[in-house]
Parts: C-alpha cells; structure tokens; sequence
C-alpha cells in the first residue's frame, strides 16, 4: 500500500490491526491535530469485548488516570493521585512497581519517588545541595515535564512485564503509544525514542506495536532503530471531513516536510488545491528557513528584484494560512488562488535544492 484513503478513525484502526498481522511495529507521523489520540482510542475500542480488552495504550488518556493532589489546606504533602480502577495498574501491589520503575526514571530524572499501595498514591520527592550540606525534601511537586516522564517510565515498567509474559498483563496483544515525548527536551527524546526501540525489539514475542507522534525527531530516531521491522507511514487528513489518508514511507527514508513537500507537488500538478494546502506551504517555508538560518519564511519567496509580485504573494500566504482556512474544513481554492499557489510552489522549489528525485515527473 503506497497511499491509501480511509473514511472514518474506525476503518483506518480496522487496517493498522490488518497490518499488525505481518508487522510487528506501525509507526505514524502526523500533524498535531490530525486525530492521533482519538485513532488510538478507535484502535482499543476496537479490541474490547464486554470486560475483555487487548490493548495497552499510553495516551493523554492514561495521564489523566494520575491527579495531583496538592494538599491545599496545609500546602505540604503532595501527592500524585492514582485511578485505581484502571486496569492498566492490574497486579501494582504485588508486582514491586518501585523497583521496576526506579531504573528507567534514573535514566532521565533526578527525582526519586515511592508508590503507596494503600491510599493508591504516588509521593516525589530530590536531594537538595545547600551550604555544602545535603537534605531530602519531600512531598514535592515535580514539573510537568517530570511528571510525564514519571507516566512514561511507569507505562514501560507495564511494557516490560507484558514482554516478559506477567501473568497480570496476559491480556495484552496490542501495545499503542501515542505522542509520549510531547513535553521532552530534545535530548530526552532521543533517549527515550532509542530506549523504546530496544526495549520492543529485543523481544521477539509479545504484543504487536503502533506508535505515532507529531514530534519528527523522535519518528525518525524511532524509524532509524526499528528500520525494516515496521511499516512507516504519513498520517494525513483526506480531502473531506472525516476522512483520513495513509502514506507509505517504508520504502524511504522519511522526513515530514518532504512528504509534504511531495504532496503539494502532486495536488497543484493535478488540480485538487484545497486553501489548508497554503498552510502547508508557508509550514514548509518556515522549515526551510530556519534550516538555513534565515529570518522568516517569507525570505524563501522569490527575491524582491525578481518577482513583481512578491508583496501580493506575501499577502496571500498570510491570508489563506489564518482564518477560517482551516484543515478541518477543506475548501477548494478559486482558480485565481490555485494558479498564484502553482507560481509560488514552482519559484519555491526552483530556489531551493531539493532532489529532483523526490517528485514524480518534472515541475512546470
């Protein structure tokens, strides 16, 4: 399947479930605001049956399954809340999920923490360095950055024991991970992304994997460990509402503004212009731009003594990329508009060294 046109989250879950039956990784990239949460939501819809499940997700979902309590009155024991009546912490208070989770936080924190199995209740707590002594301070509130890496650990801690076969987690035969490095710096992320990596293909049984994100460097570092032990894909919305388009990138190396890139290339060549494609557009010129250290994207049009139309082209981008121009709402453009696009993608790509080879037939 090089590209592929779904009318509903539940068709497109209904595939990636066939495609775990001769892959054992999906990976998606996306766009934020595509539909990735509620895609992993319609793909474990999909696995229930009555009180059976098969899928273990980590989304923004399985974060609001932890709640601070901040201890308002007195303003000094908080502590992050756990629902104990998720499933996804089956078997917490015998599995000795402190010493499973310690090791993996290590990694990227220097927090500590302790997970009461009575009250259902997670207290933090850090070493502080003050006038060459040191203290513990307890009953702290961490970031929000900490926290979601606190999440995160304990979701691999789970990972882990459903890899290993615990008796707790047998139900799992899909494992769904959407966007779990959204508030990483960026050397987190490539840690997490390699650690995720190894972690799901040192097993060679277990649970069959989905993973998407709109973070481009962790679907590369991710694409780059697991290379051709998953299918790689371009998660897109479709041209109407509600409909969702896949495209394969398994068979190359991928970057999201390339794909994107090659997408604009094939619409204005056909005629399918729709105004959300001028958000793509400036989106790529921003990238470019901040590639080659330029002030902003408008520096990628034409330059001013070559192009009479340079203000008006300014212009249009700025309009048609704010507004009620919105990828939720395709609209096709006027023909005025789809031949100023065409002059802009054409004097864009003519500027610029992309390889000639990413496009299908020559730019005219």
């Amino acid at each position: 399947m090089t590209s592929a046109s779904f009318l509903s989250l539940q068709e497109l879950a209904m595939q990636l479930r066939t495609e775990l039956q001769t892959k054992k990784f999906v990976l998606l990239y996306a766009y934020n605001g595509t539909g990735k949460t509620r895609l992993s939501v319609a793909f474990k819809e999909l696995g229930k049956n009555g009180d059976d499940r098969d899928t273990l997700y980590f989304n923004a979902f399985t974060e609001d399954l932890f709640q601070w309590d901040n201890d308002l009155k007195n303003d000094r024991e908080r502590v992050l809340k756990i629902n104990k009546d998720s499933r996804f912490f089956a078997g917490l208070d015998e599995l000795e999920m402190d010493n499973r989770i310690r090791p993996l936080l290590n990694r990227y924190a220097d927090f500590d923490f302790r997970i009461d199995t009575t009250e259902w209740e997670v207290s933090f707590s850090r070493e502080m360095n003050s006038g060459g002594s040191t203290t513990m301070a307890e009953d702290i509130k961490v970031s929000r950055g900490e926290e979601n890496i606190f999440i995160l650990c304990f979701f691999l801690a789970i990972v882990q024991l459903t890899l290993d076969g615990a008796e707790a987690y047998k139900w799992v035969k899909y494992i769904y991970i959407d966007d779990p490095v959204s508030s990483l710096d960026e050397n987190n992320v490539i840690a997490v992304a390699n650690h995720l990596a190894q972690l799901l293909t040192h097993s060679e049984k277990g649970a069959r994997v989905v993973v998407s994100t709109h973070h481009v460097l962790f679907f590369n570092v991710l694409c780059n460990e697991i290379k051709n032990k998953a299918r790689r894909y371009f998660l897109k919305n479709g041209t109407t509402l509600d409909s969702y388009s896949l495209l394969d990138t398994s068979a190359k190396p991928f970057l999201h503004h390339l794909a994107a890139l090659v997408e604009l290339q094939e619409v204005q060549a056909s005629g399918a212009l729709y105004t959300h494609h001028f958000n793509m557009m400036r989106r790529i010129m921003e990238q470019t731009a901040a590639f080659f250290g330029l002030e902003d994207w408008k520096a990628c049009l034409a330059a001013p003594g070559n192009d009479p139309d340079l203000t008006l082209h300014k212009r249009i981008i700025d309009l048609m990329s704010h507004g009620d121009y919105s990828l939720y709402e395709p609209r096709e453009m006027m023909p005025e508009n789809k031949a100023h696009f065409r002059t802009i993608f054409r004097q864009f790509i003519a500027g610029h060294p992309f390889s000639p080879a990413l496009f299908s037939g020559d730019i005219k």
